[in-house]
């Protein structure tokens, strides 16, 4: 089995590129389901076809559903919420700010991966591809397997002679139902899916971007978290791009550096000429900060991308003879390093000329300087909180340490 999730800001195009990606698997003969786990669905209107909260059969080998992100909290989590409702409104709390309390941060996004998990063991499919709700959300998604059972533990006070004492309390309190009956299996199914999420053979994580600043950023964030949490990222897709812009790394650039793109044919229009201009200078940053992911590029249509023939079309364009299910990069984009007390943060970096190395740190973002090559990087909130002190550039890899803050 392998899952394909397809992350980014709203609005970048995720979900026509998550349809258009199954629509891809399902031609190459591959059992495949394309599931959205964003409230405000939209895959439906994608795939110009009604879709239900279960599996519709949509064309030769291709499945899609939509969760009911409610009912699956609902089902997994109601008796729990409703005890623990209770137990909070013991304490003086209104009902409403009580059952709202009762939910866990991230819940409703690990129950739709639970759904989509068992869905697909259950039904023998080879591949999934997940439209994920925007970036934030999916980034409590992906933390919320180890959190959920960091919640768990504090709130039910974990282990075999706890567990005992609590559920003779609640049967005791609630004969007519055990809340805590499914509990065990519901953690060991949770442990379960963080195994498959951070296993890089059986997920990639494909973040979507346009060629837009706050995109852009919103797209770094969700590589640095990512990576913070051994999630595997294999590649960008960059959505959007206008006519007359030639992509993919340029060589012979006058100045030294490889570049992006280049405006190859000028709309007469002062100002699509201007938007051409503005999208080549960002499509060479996303090249030089996404490095080293492989970056798949599709242009910007006329038409809708709506309906089977002209994801058909979308798919050929990103994926050319590419298989979208073969794994695309493989190692670490970035990587935290504990020394003692101090943290050293490893990036990779493209074949430079070493010059001075400039180091330049404002809130949580980090702009690095060598020689012409620039790049913003965006940090985690771990090292957000120190101060970046000194860096050594040394096979490829830039080490930057950020030293402990009482030093």
């Amino acid at each position: 089995m392998r899952i394909l999730l397809y992350l980014g800001k709203g609005g970048v195009g995720k979900t026509t590129v998550a349809a258009a990606t199954a629509l891809r698997c399902a031609q190459k003969g591959h059992r495949t389901l394309v599931v959205s786990t964003d409230i405000a669905h939209s895959l439906a209107d994608s795939l110009d076809t009604p879709l239900q909260s279960e599996p519709t059969e949509v064309t030769a080998n291709l499945f899609a559903q939509e969760i009911n992100v409610l009912d699956e909290l609902r089902k997994n989590w109601g008796k729990l919420q409703g005890y623990m409702g209770r137990m909070l409104r013991k304490q003086g709390m209104s009902r409403t700010v009580a059952e709202e309390m009762a939910i866990i941060p991230g819940m409703e996004e690990i129950f739709s991966l639970l759904h989509i998990y068992r869905n697909a063991a259950a039904r023998d499919f080879d591949r999934i591809v997940v439209d994920a709700a925007p970036t934030g959300e999916s980034m409590r998604l992906l933390a919320m397997p180890e959190s959920f059972q960091w919640y768990v533990d504090r709130f039910f006070g974990w282990g075999d002679t706890a567990m005992r004492l609590t559920g003779g309390l609640l049967r005791r309190l609630m004969p007519e139902q055990d809340a805590l009956a499914g509990l065990p299996k519901l953690v060991d199914d949770v442990k379960e899916l963080q195994r498959v999420l951070s296993d890089p053979h059986i997920t990639s994580y494909r973040v979507v971007v346009n060629p837009e600043k706050m995109v852009i950023k919103e797209g770094a964030r969700a590589v640095t978290y990512l990576s913070l949490f051994d999630c595997a990222v294999d590649g960008v897709v960059v959505n959007r791009i206008l006519p007359g812009i030639r992509t993919g790394p340029i060589d012979a650039a006058e100045d030294g550096d490889s570049v992006a793109a280049t405006v190859c044919a000028p709309s007469p229009d002062p100002y699509l000429r201007r938007l051409q201009e503005t999208q080549a200078r960002y499509l060479a940053e996303i090249e030089r900060d996404f490095y080293p992911l492989p970056i798949l590029y599709s242009g910007w249509h006329s038409e809708e991308m709506v309906g089977l023939t002209p994801l058909r079309a979308l798919a050929d364009e990103i994926y050319a003879q590419r298989d979208p299910g073969d794994v695309m990069f493989v190692g670490q984009t970035q990587e935290i390093e504990e020394q003692g007390d101090d943290f050293v943060l490893k990036l990779p970096l493209p074949h430079i000329e070493l010059d001075k190395i400039r180091l330049k740190k404002r809130g949580d973002e980090l702009f690095i300087t060598i020689g012409n090559f620039k790049r913003e990087f965006l940090l985690p909130a771990v090292l957000a909180q120190r101060d970046a002190s000194g860096a050594v550039f040394a096979g490829g890899v830039l080490s930057i340490r950020f030293p402990c803050s009482s030093q």
